[in-house]
């Protein structure tokens, strides 16, 4: 594709895509029709970067296609300024997204493969910090923050990621895969120490490696 097809197609995919789905903050529909969503997919596969679907990128990661990703960044709800914590940002568009809304934003990954990606789609994007380390212990050093945002769907939520959540006006926003059932957006603030999360809407996201819940887990 030569990058007027991919103009024309980002156009489409909000115009189709996110505006259809109660997707209504206006920073979040401008900030996808300027950022080119191919470059957050291996080359390969930039032909799919504005499907409505999930695009694989390997090792059971996927770009989360834009309805999914569009509406948990508006359940963020960021203003500008606001800390964000991405786990799993994979090749950075959620953080891009997000840093495209006024947040300032430390983007966590594990998967080298996925980092370099992220690392070559963000140059120049201003408000993200690409780190390295496990997704389960979060990032504390940079902590903690406005909103943890989980750019995938788990079983099981760490106690890390929620102590990371601020006391006071912190929020976490993610998918909560669940067996053998539908996943779910969730969004919800601490309370009592744990997480207090409310479903939001359905959505099909694969589960995240390596966080699927263990036996006697309760979430």
């Amino acid at each position: 594709m030569h990058s007027t097809d991919f103009t024309a197609a980002r156009t489409m995919m909000v115009d189709s895509q996110v505006r259809p789905n109660k997707v209504t903050d206006k920073r979040i529909v401008d900030a996808m029709r300027a950022i080119p969503r191919e470059r957050f997919v291996p080359p390969a596969a930039a032909a799919l970067a504005y499907a409505d679907e999930d695009v694989p990128l390997g090792q059971g990661r996927v770009l989360l296609e834009p309805m999914v990703i569009a509406r948990l960044v508006q359940l963020a709800a960021v203003e500008a300024g606001q800390t964000v914590l991405v786990i799993a940002a994979g090749t950075g568009y959620g953080a891009a997204l997000l840093a495209a809304c006024g947040a300032v934003v430390t983007a966590l990954e594990e998967d080298r493969a996925l980092l370099a990606i992220a690392r070559t789609a963000l140059t120049g994007t201003a408000g993200v910090t690409l780190v390295e380390g496990p997704l389960a212990e979060g990032w504390a050093s940079g902590g903690p923050y406005d909103v943890v945002f989980l750019e995938g769907a788990a079983e099981e939520m760490p106690a890390a990621w929620s102590a990371q959540v601020k006391p006071q006006g912190g929020r976490f926003v993610g998918i909560q895969a669940n067996a053998g059932r539908v996943s779910q957006a969730v969004s919800g603030a601490l309370s009592g120490g744990r997480l207090a999360l409310l479903p939001r809407f359905d959505c099909a996201t694969p589960k995240l490696p390596g966080f699927r819940r263990v036996a006697g887990f309760v979430f």
